[in-house]
């Protein structure tokens, strides 16, 4: 079969674009919510910190979880919580933002570690092909990563805002008139607009859209 597999991997570009675009779009979506239930969304992630930080330590008490990754674990989101004094107001240069970007490839890299260490392990210690291995299943490390690794950073990642023009609230270092032109904007807005702009231009001065159309 030749045209078959070239359907296939067709299709599966197709998929990605179609993911992609549906992925972005949501963001976009949740960015606006934030925007504009900027209280109830403070609320619900410092409660959330405070909840992953306890199921750490119950993971750690019952299921017998690394004491030393737990605790850098629990470190991370009192970090992550810091981000919260000024939310959703954020500087890229602040110190504690990008020791926040670090803590969470640290994270992703030792607990993959630790993961993929315990199956080994684990698969090394069978006897015979009809032993089970005593190790987490994909599900359940999926879970993990997904609720005390990636939930916090993604959820800031999406609140946060990447504008200086910001009301005037408590934690804001210089309040900006509200005229209707300066206007707070969430950092997936930004990088959204500024990729379609940036295809937009690429598009016309490929020739192949008038300067008049948009995008």
């Amino acid at each position: 079969m030749w045209i078959l597999p070239l359907v296939g991997y067709l299709g599966s570009i197709v998929g990605f674009c179609f993911l992609t675009l549906a992925i972005a779009s949501g963001l976009y979506y949740l960015s606006e919510l934030v925007e504009e239930h900027t209280v109830i969304a403070k609320r619900l992630l410092t409660k959330l910190i405070y909840s992953i930080i306890g199921l750490q330590l119950i993971l750690w008490l019952v299921d017998g979880f690394p004491f030393g990754l737990t605790l850098m674990g629990v470190v991370s989101h009192v970090i992550y919580l810091g981000n919260m004094r000024r939310f959703p107001f954020v500087r890229l240069t602040d110190p504690l933002f990008i020791v926040s970007c670090v803590l969470v490839l640290v994270n992703h890299y030792f607990w993959f570690q630790h993961f993929s260490e315990a199956q080994q392990r684990s698969y090394s210690r069978l006897s015979s092909m009809y032993d089970q291995p005593d190790v987490p299943s994909f599900t359940e490390i999926a879970s993990y990563f997904g609720l005390c690794v990636w939930l916090i950073p993604f959820a800031l990642f999406v609140s946060l805002s990447a504008s200086d023009n910001v009301l005037p609230t408590i934690g804001t270092e210089q309040p900006s008139r509200n005229d209707g032109k300066n206007k707070r904007q969430g950092m997936v807005k930004v990088i959204v607009d500024n990729v379609l702009s940036a295809i937009g231009e690429v598009t016309r001065l490929a020739g192949w859209k008038k300067p008049e159309d948009r995008f």
